[in-house]
């Protein structure tokens, strides 16, 4: 591991040094301190307002900065004196701090009374697998876990039990083992709100007969109580604001079906390709173009699908929406009706001017309509809700590019959140927007019509409105989160640092830094600039790798931060591992600028 080292680096292989400001570090703490070698509030206040551009800092932000800073370099620095001033060190390590410097807006700051349909939201997909989609355990575990990242689409696909009288969740015809219903229920109540107040949607993927309907009702009615939402009417002619559901629990599902015959997965067996179509930290997310290519060539996947995917991916009209037979108690509980294409998408994406829907197509589905019916899907998502779900043959949970979806207005771009690699990055760093809540406002652009109908589109290549500056000064941590032998068994490791957008095809690139041999602290100070067409819904990536000469390089963490809520100025950037799990101590030291 590494790059190949003669045998001289035994005689130095773990040495590291402390890390080092950086050049620009330590002319804002000199033009801060006007000669006099510390920083005390008042110039830390005035560094906030015209370097960090954080224009609302007041005298008192200043005084809480330096006592924490003061405080936390205590524990480190024993017999130091308690004063309130910073010199150069105390400023770097508050500028190396992720808690006090953190690199995006932290708070809740968006309009939270429009209508559902006006919001991005953290959508799951079978949320209660624990690994493949095949044969791993089903459990409620996974689904704690989404709820604690701040996930607010749970779905869950529940079926009859072996006796017929109760009910599980589970992948269907699969040799997924099953978990009860009433077990995800309570532990969705009792998780639900752990990261977020907004409401959380349980999405039913319902195989079952009108008696069991009846005691899903009963289940759900009990288990949640008031914390339970659903509306006096049968249709609604606009969703609710997520302000008005605060720490409440909405349902949305799809007409119950007769039961269908089971299907096999090709004899149960996973496709050697799919299981390995991802490498280690995932494969490089294709874009547009590649995507419609991958899609006109796996037609086949849209036949053969797997059952649940097969049911989701074309819903009846809504007046067909449940049998007459149905549990009338369970079809009250159902705040959003989902329906699925039936006959020509075009009539599929119609906007009713009297009830709002949700429409599901699969994400092959999506890039040919993408082609095709652009600007329907846009409009169609101005009032009713889009839900994308994977195609059925990433049996290994694996996941897609989701700026397909979220380009042409889809709220519930449903991914597999157990599943890894680059795609569930950008899940996961497009939802650190508005302050983690799980609902991000759509832009403006997605949710205007213009005097003749028309709607953005995506394929239209437009004038850059803003241009991202990014300096990589540095990064720390690895020598305290990894052991000293990870990326190599002889030296200290060769970083580089992979930075870059991913957004709408023109703004999306990967630019890269020199890499830095034989240091634990590596500093490159190197800038990159990114023009933006669209900076509203683009991404900023990051991604460090150790350089390996005879293999393939190691993984050294990763973060994606949303462009729109950059803070300007220079920034601790902390990273994450491939699961998406927060390092202790690894983090880079950027800045960034808007011009």
């Amino acid at each position: 591991m590494g790059s190949y080292k003669c045998c001289i680096c035994f005689t130095r292989k773990f040495r590291w040094k402390e890390a080092q400001p950086p050049e620009d570090v330590k002319a804002a703490f000199t033009a801060c301190a006007e000669g006099a070698g510390q920083v005390g509030p008042e110039q830390l206040r005035r560094f906030l307002v015209e370097w960090q551009k954080e224009t609302d800092a007041t005298a008192a932000d200043a005084e809480r900065i330096v006592e924490q800073v003061r405080q936390l370099r205590q524990k480190h620095v024993l017999g130091r004196v308690a004063r309130p001033l910073l010199n150069l060190e105390d400023f770097h390590h508050f500028l190396f701090s992720d808690e006090l410097n953190p690199p995006v807006i932290s708070q809740i700051h968006q309009d939270m009374k429009a209508p559902l349909s006006h919001y991005y939201v953290y959508t799951g997909h079978n949320s209660y697998l624990t690994g493949n989609q095949l044969s791993s355990d089903c459990s409620d575990v996974p689904i704690i876990k989404a709820l604690q990242r701040g996930v607010r689409v749970i779905e869950l696909d529940i079926w009859p039990n072996s006796s017929k009288d109760n009910i599980d969740v589970l992948h269907g015809r699969t040799l997924t083992s099953p978990v009860e219903l009433i077990k995800c229920l309570k532990s969705i109540k009792e998780y639900a709100f752990a990261a977020s107040e907004y409401p959380v949607i349980i999405t039913l993927e319902d195989h079952l007969t009108p008696d069991l309907q009846a005691k899903v009702a009963e289940l759900v009615t009990q288990t949640f109580g008031d914390m339970l939402y659903y509306p006096d009417c049968e249709t609604l002619e606009e969703f609710p604001s997520p302000e008005s559901l605060k720490r409440r629990v909405i349902l949305s599902t799809k007409p119950p079906k007769e039961y269908l015959e089971s299907k096999s997965y090709k004899n149960g067996s996973l496709n050697a390709k799919d299981s390995n179509e991802e490498e280690a930290w995932g494969k490089e997310i294709p874009d547009f173009k590649t995507e419609i290519d991958e899609s006109v060539k796996s037609d086949a996947d849209l036949n053969e699908n797997d059952g649940e995917d097969a049911d989701d991916s074309g819903e009846d009209d809504e007046d067909q929406k449940l049998p007459q037979n149905a549990a009338p108690e369970y079809k009250r509980l159902i705040t959003i009706r989902a329906g699925k294409p039936k006959g020509h998408l075009k009539d599929s994406l119609k906007v009713d001017p009297d009830k709002v829907r949700r429409l599901s197509l699969s994400e092959q589905e999506l890039v040919k309509a993408a082609v095709s019916h652009g600007a329907e899907l846009v409009r169609f998502t101005q009032k009713n809700l889009l839900r994308i779900y994977p195609k059925g043959t990433r049996f290994n949970s694996s996941n897609y590019n989701p700026f397909i979806g979220w380009m042409h207005g889809a709220q519930m771009v449903a991914f597999n959140m157990q599943g890894y690699g680059r795609s569930l990055w950008l899940m996961h760093g497009f939802y650190r927007a508005n302050g983690g809540c799980g609902y991000v406002k759509k832009p403006d652009f997605l949710m205007s019509t213009g005097p003749h109908g028309e709607v953005f589109d995506p394929k239209v290549k437009l004038p850059v409105k803003k241009t991202l500056k990014v300096k990589v000064y540095m990064g720390d941590g690895w020598r305290i989160d990894f052991k000293q032998t990870h990326f190599d068994a002889y030296s200290p490791p060769d970083f580089y640092t992979k930075v870059g957008i991913a957004g709408v095809p023109a703004d999306s690139i990967m630019k890269k830094t020199r890499t830095i041999e034989d240091d634990w602290t590596p500093v490159w100070s190197e800038e990159f600039m990114f023009p933006l067409t669209v900076p509203e819904i683009a991404l900023l990536r990051v991604e460090v790798h150790e350089y390996d000469m005879s293999e393939k390089d190691d993984f050294g963490g990763q973060t994606c931060l949303p462009v729109s809520e950059l803070r300007p100025g220079i920034r601790a950037v902390p990273l994450f591992d491939r699961k998406g799990n927060k390092y202790n101590s690894v983090k880079l030291l950027m800045q960034f600028e808007f011009i």
